[in-house]
């Protein structure tokens, strides 16, 4: 991949691994190591087979020495050195190992201390209600109360190791052989054989006929695959259903939901709203058809570009623009930003070896960690924003220390998306009307595939465990078929689906970890109510911040209630739904001039 040729810039384009580690000889790793195992073996030593859950003093003791301990933060430390070191050089062999080395030795230590967790989940009803009244361990109330509440979903001291040892055979080994499997295929496109990932972003750029053909050949790949995939999906799903079976899991998706510390009752509103709804992403595809200048869609065209828009903007260009922005929406926003990027915390450009894609990283008491591959257009212009959202939620979120800093994965997307939409905003607003169809469809491309293919991918997944729970089995035709139905609710009538396109199933990672996608709908709906209530009043960004401040310190529902939202209502769901409906038609009245 060709590197972008920057301009001399202020400020740092690379990330500065210098911030962990001199280099992977340098002497403070292993005593980074040395310290994080003797700290872990020594709380062991302390409290296993004690009784810290006596009184408040003993229990308060406890909690404090083990909050202590997970500040101590020289494993993770470590693990981002050589994480990043990898995502940046994808045959960095030293970095690998290392890795593989740390992993191991992670999950021997986790062992060390699971006793802990355990012990707290055994107080009695009584005795938790006590505690959980009790003004001296109020610090210490909603992680209490978050681990009584999932208490008896844990398993004995010796079960829960057994759960830890055997999910690489289970279920990692399964994924892992796959993925491998699958990053071995390739396509033949213009004479060249490619590999699926690269197909798979070229597709959206090519003329109708062109995305087709190159369409059906990832179909045809990926149907030559499925009886692995098949096996691969059947056993994980299974391993699946026979924990949440030990643990008393009575839904197939409780486990993730509560994991995320949101109410399944909200959910359950979330999957009724977008289901509702689901004519708005009808809509959005009739207009896309008309763009594209076709009477019918094939699976392989739902993401197609419509138009480019042309206008180049380098990374000091998106700088001095999210720079501008942040600055009038609050001047913190801008500090952070500026002082991340002089301190070397953003990697921007593509190189080879180093990973596709976006993303950003944190973790207690270490510094926040952008990575980019900057292309100088809009996209470039919106990761950014995108990312940089993480960023302050991050920064912000420090406040609450390691106890809290957190955030749940349901709310993980809010500040993102939210930050996103504000740097899009002024770039619609200084588009031409020709412009403004391209920034518009493409917005609203990735908002439909954000709420309405997630969604339609979380009931692709709930119909899929239930049925395998029924059956023991389910052949890889039956699983392509439930995958075209779920699509097609969500796609609607101007596409004509065939059934090689539910084989697209062995390419999804996201069913790999069992329905996390509802939160980004979820996160994307909250955003959309959150902007609009700044949009209508400006001060409303004093409340932004209480929600970036509160990291994981409450549930997703009491967090954003806080600030006057109410993620448990219907109609909440729905205004959040009715604004994309506005800007589809919006582009609907554009389209049409």
């Amino acid at each position: 991949m060709a590197k972008t040729t920057p301009k001399k810039l202020s400020y740092k384009t690379e990330w500065d691994l210098s911030l962990f580690y001199t280099s992977a000889k340098d002497p403070q790793i292993a005593k980074d190591l040395e310290k994080a195992q003797r700290d872990i073996m020594a709380f062991a030593k302390k409290y296993k087979n004690k009784d810290f859950t006596k009184d408040t003093k003993s229990l308060l003791s406890a909690l404090q020495d083990h909050e202590k301990l997970e500040e101590q933060n020289e494993l993770s430390k470590i693990a981002r050195y050589f994480g990043f070191r990898r995502e940046l050089n994808a045959k960095d062999v030293e970095a690998e190992a290392r890795l593989n080395e740390l992993s191991q030795i992670g999950a021997k230590l986790s062992n060390e201390v699971v006793f802990f967790t355990l012990k707290l989940g055994k107080i009695s009803k009584a005795e938790q209600e006590k505690y959980l009244r009790d003004p001296k361990l109020k610090k210490y109330h909603y992680s209490l109360k978050t681990l009584f509440d999932n208490a008896n979903f844990l398993l004995t001291e010796p079960e829960e190791k057994i759960m830890t040892v055997k999910y690489l055979t289970s279920r990692g080994m399964w994924t892992s052989g796959f993925e491998r499997l699958l990053n071995k295929q390739t396509v033949k496109h213009k004479g060249k054989e490619i590999p699926l990932p690269e197909a798979s972003g070229k597709m959206p750029t090519l003329p109708t006929k062109e995305r087709r053909e190159l369409y059906r050949k990832m179909a045809d790949v990926l149907y030559s695959v499925a009886d692995f995939a098949e096996s691969e999906m059947n056993a994980v799903v299974t391993d699946k259903k026979i924990n949440d079976e030990l643990r008393g899991y009575k839904l197939p998706y409780e486990a993730t939901v509560r994991g995320y510390e949101n109410d399944l009752r909200t959910v359950e509103t979330l999957r009724k709203a977008v289901q509702k709804f689901n004519k708005t992403s009808h809509k959005f595809f009739n207009i896309k058809a008309k763009l594209l200048n076709e009477k019918k869609l094939i699976y392989g065209d739902r993401a197609a570009r419509v138009g480019k828009v042309s206008k180049k903007v380098e990374f000091s260009d998106a700088v001095k623009i999210v720079q501008e922005e942040f600055k009038k929406t609050h001047p913190r926003f801008e500090e952070i930003f500026m002082n991340m990027l002089t301190n070397g915390q953003l990697d921007v450009y593509s190189k080879e070896g180093k990973s596709g894609g976006a993303f950003c990283a944190w973790t207690h008491g270490l510094p926040t960690f952008v990575m980019l591959n900057h292309t100088d257009d809009i996209n470039s212009l919106s990761t950014l924003a995108h990312e940089m959202g993480h960023a302050l939620h991050a920064e912000y979120s420090k406040g609450q220390g390691v106890l809290y800093e957190d955030c749940s994965t349901a709310s993980a997307e809010v500040a993102s998306t939210f930050f996103e939409a504000l740097v899009f905003d002024s770039i619609l607003e200084k588009a031409t009307d020709k412009e403004k169809i391209i920034l518009l469809h493409d917005k609203l491309q990735d908002d439909i595939q954000t709420i309405f293919r997630q969604m339609a991918c979380f009931e692709f997944e709930v119909e899929l465990h239930n049925t395998i729970r029924e059956k023991g089995f389910l052949p890889k035709e039956d699983i392509a078929r439930l995958m075209n139905k779920h699509m097609k609710a969500y796609l609607g009538p101007v596409f004509d689906l065939e059934d090689k396109d539910g084989f697209f199933f062995v390419s999804w990672p996201h069913i790999r970890n069992f329905f996390y996608v509802y939160s980004y709908a979820f996160g994307q709906i909250v955003s959309a109510a959150m902007y609009a209530k700044y949009k209508e009043d400006p001060a409303f960004i004093g409340k932004v911040i209480e929600f970036l401040s509160a990291g994981g310190s409450d549930s997703p529902e009491n967090i954003f209630k806080s600030i006057g939202i109410d993620v448990t209502k219907l109609d909440f769901f729905e205004t959040g739904l009715k604004q994309i409906e506005k800007q589809v038609k919006e582009l609907e009245k554009l389209t049409n001039k």
